[in-house]
Parts: structure tokens; C-alpha cells; sequence
């Protein structure tokens, strides 16, 4: 009898269907706490890259966040970054420069970072980068007409630098001025043959005026006192000739709780036989057209991939996002009334100027 009751009791029991657990919560790759990260990472990446120019956002392409205790995690960022018009060594805000438009043949970042944010501070681990042109097909195809970007090395974008350089510091009252690194050019064809170059300088310990006599004597100031700036030129061949130069230096620069991170050039040497009378030193590429970031930044560890700390089954957003997604339609019975249009994923974040 006893025995009966038990089983009654037993089968009347309710009977709990197992729920499946709720996703993570995800931080989403337009979220305010994902694009102040990715600001510094931006900063950090300009900071600490030693040729061509600054990058700004275009998107935020994942994020994942691995808890490490109390108040401390490690960010793994994927971010889509474009070339600005600033070089590095300029001290114009970020904010403050423009993005290339796609039909000036733009160049695109790709880049990984590792942050940590301790105590609601932010560091950069470790960062890696490629920088790339758009395919010149594509430009075209958009605007026929359009320069596409020549190799920095290219014999016409020598000449017209050279030209530059001894054009300014022969009319120049000022520091005779050497030759950084060229960082972009073009030649266009038609109607007119045109040469543009833009190429960063260097302030020397003399005077034009002084160089003329003996310029290989000239060095570049020290560190406590240099003295960067930027030219741009054109030089036209045909149908006229014509040479237009245009040189800023930025006078001396320190860094400040602003700008905490302050870019400084790669090293520049002369090579024996070298002509130095117009302040040429070597470029840094060889028949590329632009500056890659992975020459600053080349740390494998910045991909989540392939950090050994975490193991490799780890689930980033944009994964854990599908499954989350998957779950809710499997097991979400619930009718949509029309017209429901459900939130978007949280990663990749939004376009801020345009798609490549």
C-alpha cells in the first residue's frame, strides 16, 4: 500500500522541461564601450607606426571580450581602418583629417588588436596590420579618368621629388630641408603629363643658404629639437613643364596627455654615391604604392587565433552570435506580428565612410 501511494505521489510530481540556457550577452561591435576601445587601438596604431599616414576608422568588423577576474579583461579587435590625408608625423588631430575619397585610390588597414582593460584602463598588448590600394580595376571602373597611384620608387616620381626638394631650398630663407620618406604619388597621362608627389622632411642644422657651399655636411637636428613637415608638388611635363611645390614644417613636437603617442620616422641612412645635393636619402619601399602597416605592425599574438593563452575553440561574436540566433528560432515558438524586423547582429559594426 505504502508502495502505491509513493507512486502516485511520484507521478503527480510536475515535470520540468529542460530550458535552454540564454545566450551570452555580447558586446556589440557599435556599442559605446567597443568604439572607445577601438579609438585607442586607432590612436595607438598611428602612434606607433613609423611611415606613411594616419588611418582613421571605417568599421568595426568583431569584437570579443575574455573575462580575466575582477575588473580586467582581454579585447580582441577586427578592425577596417582607411588612409587619411595626414601624414604621421603631422600634429593635426585624427579628428581632424580627412579620409581619401575611393576615387583618389584610397588605401585600406586591416588590423588586429589585443587591449586589456584593467580597471576601467585601456592598453594596447599587441597590434598587427596590412595596408593595402584598392584594386585599380575598381577605380577605374568608377572613374576612368582618375591617376591611379605610381610606385613610390618609380623613375618619374624620383625626378619630381628631387625637383621639389631642390626647387624649395633654393628659394627657401630657412633650414635647408632633407628628404624623410615620399608617401604617395600619382601620374596622370592625359590631357597633360603630371607628376604629383607628397613626401615628408626633416629640418637640417643649416640654413639654405649654408647648404649650397657643402650640403653633406648637414644632419638632421637631434631628437630634442626636430623638426618634421610635409611637401606636396606637381610637376607637369607636357604639353608646358611646370613645377608647384608646397613645404610646412610642423616645428617641434612633444607628446602630451592628448596625444600621449607621438609617431616618429624610420630610420634613414645614405648610401655611398648617392646624390645628396637636393636632400635625397633612400626610400624606404621598392615598387610598392604605398606604405604597409605591417611594417610597424607585425605581432601575431594581436589575432585571437592565435594567442596560446586561449584555446583555439573559443567562440568570437559574430559566432557566438549565429548560435544565439539559431537557439531563439529553434526553440522561440512565439508568432511574429507583421512587419517585425529583428535587431541586427552585433558584429560587423557600421560603415562610417565607405565599403571597399
Amino acid at each position: 500500500m505504502k508502495a502505491l501511494v509513493a507512486l502516485i505521489l511520484l507521478v503527480q510530481l510536475p515535470i520540468h522541461k529542460a530550458v535552454p540556457a540564454a545566450p551570452p550577452d555580447l558586446l556589440g561591435c557599435d556599442d559605446p564601450e567597443t568604439e572607445a576601445a577601438a579609438e585607442f587601438a586607432v590612436n595607438y596604431i598611428n602612434g606607433h607606426s613609423h611611415h606613411g599616414y594616419k588611418f582613421a576608422l571605417n568599421r568595426i568588423k568583431n569584437i570579443h571580450v575574455r573575462p580575466q577576474g575582477l575588473n580586467n579583461d582581454i579585447i580582441f579587435l577586427e578592425l577596417d581602418l582607411l588612409e587619411t590625408t595626414c601624414h604621421i608625423l603631422s600634429p593635426m588631430p585624427l579628428a581632424n583629417c580627412t579620409v581619401r575619397s575611393f576615387t583618389q585610390h584610397a588605401v585600406e588597414g586591416d588590423c588586429d588588436v589585443k587591449l586589456q582593460k584593467l580597471d576601467g584602463k585601456l592598453s594596447v598588448i599587441a597590434s598587427k596590420c596590412h595596408s593595402h590600394a584598392d584594386s585599380s580595376e575598381d577605380v577605374l571602373s568608377l572613374c576612368p579618368d582618375c591617376p591611379l597611384l605610381a610606385s613610390l620608387n618609380n623613375t618619374e616620381v624620383l625626378t619630381a621629388v628631387s625637383a621639389a626638394l631642390s626647387d624649395h631650398n633654393s628659394k627657401t630663407a630657412g633650414a635647408y630641408l632633407r628628404l624623410l620618406e615620399i608617401g604617395r604619388a600619382n601620374i596622370q597621362y592625359h590631357p597633360a603629363h603630371i607628376v604629383s608627389v607628397e613626401f615628408a622632411v626633416a629640418a637640417t642644422n643649416c640654413s639654405a643658404e649654408a647648404a649650397q657651399d657643402n650640403a653633406e655636411d648637414c644632419q638632421l637636428l637631434p631628437e630634442d629639437q626636430s623638426n618634421y613637415g610635409f611637401c606636396t608638388a606637381t610637376m607637369v611635363t607636357r604639353p608646358s613643364q611646370d613645377l608647384r611645390v608646397d613645404c610646412q614644417l610642423y616645428g617641434h613636437q612633444v607628446p602630451t596627455p592628448e596625444v600621449p603617442f607621438l609617431s616618429r620616422p624610420g630610420v634613414t641612412y645614405f648610401q655611398p654615391g648617392q646624390d645628396t645635393s637636393a636632400g635625397l636619402v633612400p626610400s624606404v619601399v621598392h615598387g610598392f604604392t604605398n606604405h604597409d602597416l605591417r611594417l610597424s605592425h607585425n605581432n601575431p599574438v594581436a589575432s585571437e587565433s592565435s594567442s596560446s593563452e586561449f584555446p583555439t575553440s573559443m567562440l568570437s561574436a559574430k559566432s557566438v552570435a549565429k548560435r544565439a540566433v539559431a537557439e531563439v528560432a529553434q526553440h522561440d515558438k512565439v508568432p511574429r506580428p507583421v512587419g517585425f524586423v529583428p535587431p541586427p547582429p552585433p558584429c560587423p559594426g557600421k560603415i562610417r565612410h565607405f565599403k571597399i
